[in-house]
């Protein structure tokens, strides 16, 4: 069974650091493709970064030079590392993978930059 278990949000002012991770068990990430998301009050799930099995990065717009997705393959981990972070990332972030077809999530992170 696929589980992806996400850790390191909280309260953290503007301008300031976190690290997400996201715990994968049931498949091995370093052959799946994983992404990040995130989902606002009132707003749509939006894709924030992905990394492929060849370490292929992609990101959002917003959050290009901010943000950097990487992966652990000995923890079996994915992370996502935020820097000058700005109000407008808060947001509950979750991760996902597809396996076999079906896609997974997460219970998701709580981020939340306010000073």
């Amino acid at each position: 069974q696929v589980q992806l278990v996400e850790s390191g949000g909280g309260l953290v002012q503007p301008g300031g650091s976190l690290r997400l991770s996201c715990a994968a068990s049931g498949i091995i990430v370093n052959i799946y493709t994983v992404g990040w998301y995130r989902q606002a009050p009132g707003k749509q799930r939006e894709a924030v970064a992905s990394i492929t099995m060849g370490r292929i990065t992609n990101y959002a717009d917003s959050v290009k030079g901010r943000f950097t997705i990487s992966r652990d393959n000995a923890k079996n981990t994915v992370y996502l590392q935020m820097n000058s972070l700005k109000p407008e990332d808060t947001a509950v972030y979750y991760c996902n993978t597809f396996y076999r077809g079906t896609p997974y999530w997460g219970q998701g992170t709580q981020v939340t930059v306010s000073s």
